[in-house]
């Protein structure tokens, strides 16, 4: 019987038969790595986090807020670090691979190259849970205006969604937009190191506005790929086609939704401040 016709024969309520049987799916060269093999890490990090996120701010309202600077530069320069390598890992295994950028199929192969982009992969996962920080010092600092929706919709759901990616598909097509975004997030926490440092910078930050307009085109092209990885019957799981579609729209729509606000609508674009780009965050400068 072939793995197809196992899944069908599965009723959908048995959702934990379903799961074992995706686990024989699961590509070994991720098996025993830190987190990874079960799902119970990756969800118990997500709910503490929206733990904090719903006690956080009621813990802090009687409290002064934290004056975080000296901690903030040093921590926005280790995470554009870290997603340098990320990075520059994703782009020289793909290029000694000869990875398409259209459509690559995971080969679960374990050439070293390919062993470099698994290795990047799942450092990229680990990052979503050391980004989960930005959010805990917004709540430290009393930056509550700051816990939008799409700022704990970004942080909750890439955790998750890349503990999939990592755990059943950590090589082929996933390398490119675990790429692009690293490098967006190397120039969004240069951003925020440089703007850390103090108000004489903000000279040298009339970018910002453009670390958005980035992101839209990531999640656009991101989107566009994904159709037409269905389209042409690309050899990568189905699923993860659609799963990438939706999730690429619903970014497209908050994005724009943000960037209409922030730049559209009349409002002088000197009120407002983008601190975490990519999670939708606007404050009104001090």
């Amino acid at each position: 019987m072939t793995s197809t016709n196992i899944s069908e024969s599965i009723p959908f309520y048995d959702v934990f038969g379903y799961y074992e049987w995706t686990l024989t799916l699961a590509d070994p060269r991720t098996k025993g790595w830190p987190m990874v093999d079960s799902p119970i890490p990756t969800l118990t990090g997500v709910c503490i986090y929206l733990f904090i996120v719903w006690i956080g701010p009621k813990l802090m309202h009687d409290r002064k807020p934290f004056d975080l600077t000296t901690f903030l530069v040093p921590y926005n320069l280790a995470m554009a670090l870290l997603n340098l390598y990320i990075c520059l890992q994703l782009f020289i295994g793909s290029t000694m691979r000869r990875y398409s950028y259209i459509c690559e199929p995971c080969r679960q192969s374990f050439h070293p190259a390919e062993l470099r982009i698994v290795d990047a992969v799942w450092w990229y996962y680990f990052s979503k849970v050391l980004e989960f920080s930005d959010t805990f010092f917004f709540i430290l600092r009393k930056k509550d205006n700051q816990l939008t929706f799409l700022h704990v919709y970004h942080h909750s759901t890439m955790f998750s969604f890349w503990w999939i990616g990592v755990k059943w598909v950590p090589s082929g097509s996933t390398f490119l937009p675990a790429m692009v975004n690293s490098f967006i997030h190397v120039l969004m926490y240069t951003y925020y190191g440089l703007a850390a440092i103090g108000p004489h910078m903000n000279k040298y930050l009339w970018w910002k506005k453009y670390l958005t307009i980035l992101q839209l085109i990531q999640f656009t092209v991101a989107m566009m790929l994904g159709i037409n990885g269905i389209i042409t019957g690309c050899e990568f799981p189905l699923w993860m086609h659609y799963t990438l579609i939706g999730y690429m729209i619903s970014f497209i729509l908050l994005f724009g939704n943000f960037y209409a606000q922030a730049y559209m609508q009349g409002k002088p674009i000197q009120q407002f401040e983008i601190n975490c780009i990519d999670m939708g965050a606007i404050k009104k400068s001090e």
